[in-house]
């Protein structure tokens, strides 16, 4: 299991669900199966856990680690996003817990050939959903400037998205941009001299980007938690890790907003939406992994935890 990917912030993320004996939880990224492990061991021996994941090799590596546990374990190929239909499928109404662990997984980045790296030469890809039509070579071959520009900067946070998305285009005028290395040799060339002394490699936030889009991950993760929201019981918790400022943002102001109790324009005398509370945000500052789990595996340094309960 380790070998595929390790789950982050595990101890943290059984306390923070309040994984007890007998209750159901959702693992809505199951990846290689880590955090599902640890719920159903938290919650034997009657507990149950459903388990989602859009990538197909994350499913069957699950559906392996999680073999002894036999049908405590219902394992879907499905997006996060879906989380009240399928639970509506299998005849659930509520959940004790739900926990999403965002963004790309360590198999997803080793595995080469996924194309979610540039440390390697292979052909464009990054669909955590192999049979989702669009792929990164699509994106990057057939989009116009200003939708690279466009995205490079929304979701990458990149300040040279105008002169990267410049230099894409000028380079498939000529031949078709097909591997991570080709486009992170581009991005190299569209950055000036101080994106290159960055600590990070100057195609980091292009990357990020394109994979964000290719998977709608943002969109997706703010119908998770509103789906999320309405199939937790009361008391039941909300746990999600996130990588980058863009999904803790996400994160953070929509658990703000299930916490709200009125959202009426200003100025008015009284209140007129009648909004009920429904969240309790219970970490006004997101956890951080331990220097010592850093240590042991340095991708869980960027990891940020929110965890809000059900009101």
């Amino acid at each position: 299991m380790s070998s595929y990917h390790t789950p982050v912030l595990a101890g943290e993320v059984i306390n923070g669900l309040r994984c007890q004996p007998g209750g159901v939880f959702v693992d809505g990224t199951l990846g290689g199966g880590g955090h599902a492990l640890r719920i159903l061991e938290a919650t034997g021996p009657t507990g149950l856990l459903i388990g989602l994941d859009k990538d197909g090799d994350a499913i069957e590596e699950s559906r392996r680690v999680l073999a002894p546990f036999g049908e405590r374990a219902i394992l879907r190929k499905a997006d996060f996003s879906t989380l009240s239909h399928v639970l509506l499928s299998l005849g659930i109404s509520e959940v004790n817990g739900i926990l999403l662990d965002l963004g790309v997984s360590s198999h997803q980045l080793d595995e080469a050939e996924r194309g979610f790296s540039f440390h390697g030469d292979h052909l464009l890809d990054m669909r955590m959903d192999r049979e989702q039509e669009i792929s990164a070579y699509d994106f990057i071959n057939q989009a116009s400037e200003e939708e690279l520009q466009r995205v490079i900067w929304k979701y990458g946070e990149e300040r040279m998205s105008r002169s990267i998305a410049k230099h894409i285009v000028r380079a498939r005028t000529k031949e078709p941009v097909r591997t991570t290395l080709s486009l992170a040799n581009i991005v190299m060339r569209a950055c000036h001299s101080s994106a290159k002394s960055r600590k990070i490699h100057p195609a980091t936030r292009t990357f990020q980007a394109i994979r964000i889009w290719v998977n709608n991950e943002l969109d997706s993760l703010e119908c998770a938690i509103t789906s999320g929201m309405d199939s937790l019981r009361p008391g039941g918790r909300f746990c999600v890790i996130s990588f980058h400022s863009l999904e803790d943002r996400i994160v953070k102001n929509s658990f703000r907003s299930w916490a709200k109790t009125c959202v009426c324009p200003p100025g008015l005398p009284v209140c007129v939406c009648h909004r009920q509370q429904k969240m309790n945000v219970l970490t006004t500052k997101p956890i951080l992994p331990k220097e010592e789990e850093i240590s042991a595996n340095p991708r869980a340094r960027s990891a940020r935890l929110r965890i809000g309960e059900r009101v």
